[in-house]
């Protein structure tokens, strides 16, 4: 299996971790220490950084040289802050996070809400600070941290939870069922491989191509998490598995079969390469990757 921890990038999965080290030790003095030491858990507690690689590998796939650290780190903290949530009573209510007790486990459902909501300015602080770092005008990381905070909003990533939340109990039919996981889960993937994009001045060609893998990826990984919910343990998932009939979310297994699943699920990894190789920069790292969505067992 692809291991995303093993690609040929400038960027790999230790500099994130450093950087998001680093970018703790000199943001969060200001903070209430328990607000403080609940995002240092969140944000440095493992994962597997996929959203982060994306961002470094859509950069350095259109000729970006830079370092792009800061940049690829910033989504990583919205990342962080969107499970916070997601794992919070009034959510999903899970015990368990890559292999460790929740934040409102570990610190109270009143710090892990504060947590969470302290992390969406730090990442408008560390994507703006690292869009700049990367030699582009201030109106050019300025619209980079827009994209990402619209995906992250109420037209992205939080309407999609939303829209979840509403259809606990409830059959969906596969369209509204990929609508509300293009915007939970792909709208953030999509402006991840946008920004690395972005960050090394890509054409109007290749942002169109970056745009369509990372939505195709982006459903990919969804429909893949839910093959995995039922399929894999508590221990590989790092979370608890079986939460979704627990909860009676629609899912793709319910609708398509976990082979018919995987199988869509395989689909969109292939139109999303053949997006990059019609643009001419598909590179191994983003075939890894994209093949990593499909192949993993976490």
């Amino acid at each position: 299996m692809t291991d995303i921890a093993t690609l040929s990038l400038a960027v790999d999965r230790g500099a994130i971790d450093d950087t998001l080290a680093e970018f703790c030790a000199t943001e969060l003095g200001a903070i209430e220490p328990r607000v403080a030491e609940a995002i240092r858990y969140s944000l440095l507690g493992g994962g597997k950084r996929l959203r982060a690689m994306l961002v470094a590998a859509t950069y350095e796939a259109v000729g970006g040289r830079g370092d792009c650290r800061m940049l690829a780190s910033a989504v990583e903290v919205i990342h962080a802050y969107s499970l916070v949530h997601d794992d919070l009573p009034c959510m999903d209510d899970d015990d368990v996070r890559r292999g460790r007790p929740t934040v409102h486990r570990a610190f109270g459902v009143a710090v892990a809400a504060c947590a969470g909501l302290a992390m969406v300015p730090l990442a408008v602080r560390c994507a703006y600070r690292g869009a700049l770092t990367l030699g582009l005008p201030a109106t050019a990381a300025a619209d980079i941290v827009r994209e990402l905070m619209r995906a992250a909003g109420a037209g992205g990533m939080i309407g999609g939870q939303l829209l979840d939340l509403e259809a606990e109990g409830v059959s969906l039919p596969l369209d509204e069922l990929e609508q509300v996981h293009r915007a939970k889960t792909g709208a953030l993937i999509v402006a991840a491989a946008r920004a690395g994009a972005r960050g090394a001045r890509a054409t109007d060609r290749e942002l169109g191509a970056v745009e369509r893998y990372g939505s195709a990826i982006g459903l990919a990984f969804q429909i893949m998490d839910d093959v995995l919910d039922v399929t894999a343990t508590t221990d590989e998932l790092g979370k608890t598995a079986g939460r979704d009939a627990a909860l009676r979310k629609s899912t793709y297994p319910a609708l398509l079969g976990t082979t018919g699943a995987t199988e869509r699920a395989a689909a969109l990894v292939g139109d999303a390469l053949d997006a990059l190789r019609d643009a001419r920069i598909l590179t191994p790292a983003l075939e890894s990757i994209a093949q990593y969505v499909v192949a993993r067992r976490s």
